[in-house]
């Protein structure tokens, strides 16, 4: 057992692998991370099913099994991966049961080219919870625009939702907002609220890496000062933003009713830049009520020498407000940046997507 990943976990923070593989679930090594890294969550998204998949590696016979009654690569894909989501949710399912539902969560994220479609976000969403068919799955649903409408609905439907790809703090109240009227139409719909789970995804790294190239631009000792901090503090002022508003009176009466509180989830933990401490995201997050998603290098790292200060988040957010005050002052505009990391975000997800249909299309016609 790693004591830094239980000091870390003893803090308050869930530790969930951002990663998942055949290949994990067939050796063993999955269920080895709950005992020694105190992992009691995964996520996933394109990009990761991409590099499993196109891995080759224990998807063979399964890909065969696909091809037999005829399957399209959509519905191929589908089926390859619900099975991962399904099979590590079993993994979880000790877990998910001693955490009261909390944690033991494998996420699925639906197809990216529905990302600016809400109906089609929200049918996915229903067909994918229904397919894994695991009370600790969680559908993974982009925050766009078009994505808040999608996750009140699902949400209303009684349907636990990762909300992936916050960049901004706007966007994040909006987040919170359209949880809290999911939840909300869900009471109505009679639905037990205490069954209904939700974090909201807030990215860190590509934060720095964004802004940082900005503040290079620049040029000035001042600007080059402020690297490699943006992304930490933006992540605190949105923990700010997760405290007022649960304990806002609308937030508090559907505690009261049993609802649960939409966790912050820190995702692209993994530090970019090499002069950076690589548990950065890791050290500077540590708050109650929080998820940090760890690709497999960080939570290495994290479990070898990462050091758990104490709570390292509410006691900065004034100074956090004034680095991204200072940056603002530098003409780098905040709106710019995050909605440009948003539409980058889902442009990747986007060539991930193509490159996984790829590579099942090829394994079926062979």
């Amino acid at each position: 057992m790693s004591e830094s990943t239980r000091a870390l976990s003893r803090a308050g923070v869930s530790i969930w692998l951002d990663d998942l593989s055949r290949s994990r679930l067939d050796s063993g090594e999955l269920r080895a991370l709950i005992a020694s890294h105190d992992v009691v969550g995964v996520t996933t998204n394109p990009t990761i099913f991409a590099g499993a998949i196109g891995s080759g590696v224990g998807y063979g016979e399964r890909i065969s099994a696909c091809a037999g009654p005829g399957l399209d690569v959509a519905s191929t894909i589908v089926e390859l991966t619900t099975a991962d989501v399904a099979d590590a949710c079993d993994v979880f399912a000790e877990v998910y049961a001693e955490s009261g539902g909390r944690d033991g969560r494998v996420s699925i994220e639906v197809e990216p080219g529905l990302a600016r479609d809400t109906a089609g976000t929200v049918a996915q969403a229903r067909e994918l919870w229904a397919k894994v068919d695991r009370p600790n799955a969680m559908i993974k649903i982009p925050a766009t625009v078009e994505g808040l409408e999608a996750i009140t609905e699902t949400i209303a439907a009684g349907i636990s939702v990762n909300v992936t790809l916050i960049f901004s703090l706007e966007r994040y109240r909006q987040v919170i907002n359209a949880y809290l009227t999911g939840l909300e139409r869900a009471r109505a719909a009679g639905h037990d609220l205490s069954g209904i789970h939700s974090v909201a995804s807030f990215f860190v790294s590509r934060v720095d890496s964004e802004i940082d190239a900005r503040l290079t631009a620049v040029g000035t000792a001042e600007a080059l000062a402020l690297k490699g901090q943006a992304g930490v503090a933006n992540a605190r002022l949105a923990y700010e933003v997760f405290e007022q508003a649960f304990d806002t009176e609308r937030a508090r009466l559907l505690l009261d009713l049993g609802a649960n509180a939409q966790r912050p989830l820190w995702a692209s933990t993994g530090v970019k830049d090499p002069s950076l401490r690589d548990t950065l995201y890791v050290e500077e997050l540590v708050a109650p009520q929080t998820v940090n998603t760890m690709p497999e290098a960080t939570l290495n790292a994290f479990a070898d020498h990462g050091e758990v200060r104490g709570e390292t988040v509410t006691s900065e957010y004034l100074e956090s407000n004034q680095l991204l005050n200072a940056i603002d002052a530098l003409g780098i505009d905040y709106g710019e940046v995050t909605e440009k990391l948003e539409l980058e975000g889902l442009q990747k997800f986007d060539a991930s997507w193509a490159e996984l249909c790829g590579t099942v299309e090829r394994a079926l016609a062979d």
